[in-house]
């Protein structure tokens, strides 16, 4: 190695400019005391009244909250697109705007309104920045599971064709450390990790960049990081109780509309019951809006975008997901969580369980509504998606969290604004 190993932006300049706090404090100058300088003057500043005061701390608390989780957000693979921005500034502002009416304080809601577009703005450019100067850079070795990676987009990787980084600054370097050659590239290694530079095992960073854990490469001693946590099982089910409850006004009349339309538009039942396979492989009965012919909807094969058996108003109830919403009745008998692996009918578990290793593990979790591998993938029509999808699947339960909870929940809002992964 000639020239000495560096990892980037580790200069004092670059980690100052590019760090989370600075771009916390200029945001906060821009999102909240600007708009309150324009809107009451300096004076309105130094000696608030009472409504002006509240507005300022809560659209403080708001703009901190909505800029610190879509940073948290971003360690997740697919997250870096601006579809999260708006749908989670939006929703922070608007819990925020909630509560104060809730406890009835008298405040500016003009304010709130201002930071809340402000924000939206400042982390649009705070994203094209980073996006740019961030985008993450990695030297690859070139050898065994490593080989995978030089194909994932969205990620500047150069491969290595010697020993040494020839004076590039990298973020880190990958490596299967159980296929190097010979002792030249583990000394390249060890003297990356003394110059502070990451050096990542490849399975890793594969399941880092791309939200998926390769099925074919599971050992038995690696089981148990699949295994979710209990604690978080159980407040996972209250939280999606909670949200159910809440939400009735809204639901319950969107139900009726629904199974009123279905009635007119077709013979035949409003909904239809049919078997899955939940947790524990134990098989349950979920409720769903009937949106296919009454004929064709026991049919066990998969849907796919232009369905023939899918009414006109079945198409527009799977593209909104509203043919979903009986489901909370799963939920609420604990069959069901609103976020997990989709349950799939029991012939097609059956002929999975044969074809792809370890397929039963992934009901080692409640099923879901939406899940990981709906926002990520969308719908499966063969062997090999399902194998990518349980891929998907299996990130999710070695890496549940109410983070990523809440980024499939952004996710499926784009998933119904859009139509991707609808069926």
């Amino acid at each position: 190695m000639n020239r000495p190993i560096t990892r980037r932006h580790r200069r004092l300049h670059e980690q100052v400019l590019l760090s989370w706090s600075f771009s916390l404090l200029l945001g906060g100058l821009f999102c909240v005391a600007l708009p309150a300088w324009v809107l009451w003057g300096a004076d309105g500043l130094r000696y608030p009244n009472d409504g002006q005061y509240y507005a300022m701390v809560m659209a403080t608390i708001a703009y901190v909250i909505a800029h610190r989780s879509l940073h948290v957000l971003q360690r997740y693979p697919g997250t870096r697109s601006l579809v999260h921005i708006v749908p989670q500034v939006a929703l922070t502002f608007g819990v925020a705007m909630l509560i104060t009416l809730l406890m009835h304080v008298s405040m500016s809601r003009l304010l709130m309104v201002a930071s809340g577009v402000l924000t939206m703005f400042w982390c649009y450019a705070d994203f094209r920045l980073r996006s740019r100067v961030q985008r993450p850079k990695l030297a690859l070795v070139p050898f065994g599971d490593a080989l995978e990676i030089a194909a994932v987009s969205n990620v500047d990787i150069r491969v290595l064709d010697t020993p040494a980084l020839d004076g590039a600054r990298y973020d880190a370097v990958v490596a299967d450390l159980g296929a190097l050659p010979d002792e030249r590239w583990e000394r390249f290694l060890t003297q990356c990790a003394l110059s502070r530079i990451p050096v990542y095992q490849a399975r890793q960073m594969f399941e880092s960049l791309t939200g998926r854990v390769r099925i074919s490469k599971i050992s038995e001693n690696q089981m148990g990081s699949l295994l979710p946590s209990p604690g978080y099982e159980r407040l996972k089910y209250l939280i999606d109780v909670l949200l159910i409850v809440v939400t009735l006004p809204l639901t319950l009349p969107l139900a009726l509309v629904t199974a009123l339309a279905i009635r007119i538009e077709s013979p035949g039942p409003v909904m239809f019951l049919q078997e899955r396979v939940g947790r524990g492989n134990r098989s349950f009965k979920i409720y769903k809006f009937r949106s296919m012919v009454a004929r064709d909807v026991d049919d066990p094969r998969f849907a796919s975008r232009n369905d023939s058996r899918i009414t006109r108003v079945g198409a527009i109830i799977r593209k909104l997901r509203i043919d979903e919403i009986p489901q909370f009745l799963n939920v609420l008998r604990g069959e069901m969580s609103l976020i997990g692996p989709r349950p799939e009918q029991r012939t097609f578990v059956e002929q999975f369980d044969r074809e792809i290793p370890f397929y039963s593990y992934r009901h080692v979790v409640r099923p879901g509504i939406t899940g990981w591998a709906q926002v990520m993938q969308g719908y499966t029509a063969s062997a090999d998606a399902t194998l990518i999808k349980m891929e998907h699947d299996f990130y999710y339960i070695k890496h549940c969290s109410l983070a990523l909870d809440l980024l499939i929940v952004l996710r499926t809002i784009q998933t119904i604004l859009t139509g991707f992964g609808a069926r």
